[in-house]
């Protein structure tokens, strides 16, 4: 069989993957401080015995849109955006140390400082425990300030800051779970230059308009390989009738 119909099938194939990339920024547009994945097609020729005369489709992705998303005023006082570069540290679900610009933060049933998501934010001592208080400030340096529980609004406890850092973005990747890692996987020192604006939140950074419009051209781009797979089915079939009638 030519090998024409592999082509189509590895491009039907590649179009699907980047399709699920771009629905997955599609269906995060909405999330605080989502980074956009970047995707782009690229050909690969076949090598083999004789000259390389067909290419194959291949769908990869260079990096990240680090672009900041816009800053929307919640008015909420555990909503907080960094300001500029920077990133806050938050434990993943394995245990690890990453990081974010997802500031929609609140305090779990457990007492815990998590993300919006469930993601305990990391202070200078570990995860940030908020004991029961009758008010929580979070500082432009990231200190966490409380009025205990039953004490007058004078009477502030400082319990912890939360850590902050502000890589290279070369240094940075991007894992499955959407949170960021030192390439290395190494914890990334605080950097004390970084400071947050309270009440505020930071958008996604995904454009929904272009992401639709990629999402109607990659649809067309896997109709024509699926055409591309039947008009191979059909030569082949034509070539098979033409071998009997000999």
């Amino acid at each position: 069989m030519d090998r024409m119909i592999y082509v189509a099938m590895s491009g039907a194939k590649e179009t699907l993957l980047a399709q699920a990339s771009n629905s997955n920024n599609l269906a995060n547009a909405n999330s605080p401080g989502f980074l956009a994945e970047l995707q782009q097609f690229r050909s690969m020729p076949v090598f083999g015995d004789g000259f390389p005369t067909r290419v194959y489709g291949l769908s990869e992705r260079p990096g990240i849109d680090f672009k900041h998303g816009d800053i929307l005023h919640s008015g909420r006082d555990l909503d907080v955006a960094v300001a500029g570069e920077g990133w806050f540290a938050v434990q993943a679900p394995d245990g690890s140390e990453a990081y974010t610009r997802r500031g929609d933060l609140v305090v779990d049933i457990n007492g815990m400082l998590t993300t919006g998501n469930g993601l305990p934010v990391i202070g200078n001592k570990g995860p940030i425990a908020i004991p029961p208080a009758e008010k929580v400030d979070i500082g432009p340096d990231g200190t966490i300030s409380i009025v205990p529980l039953g004490q007058n609004s004078d009477e502030i406890a400082e319990l912890d800051r939360v850590k902050m850092v502000n890589p290279d973005l070369a240094d940075l990747k991007k894992g499955n779970d959407g949170l960021m890692r030192h390439n290395e996987d190494a914890p990334i020192p605080a950097d004390a230059a970084v400071h947050l604006t309270t009440g505020t939140l930071e958008s996604s950074n995904v454009n929904t308009v272009n992401a639709m419009v990629d999402m109607i051209e990659l649809s067309r781009r896997y109709e024509l390989q699926v055409k591309m797979m039947k008009t191979a089915g059909d030569i082949e079939e034509s070539s098979a009738s033409i071998m009997r009638m000999s």
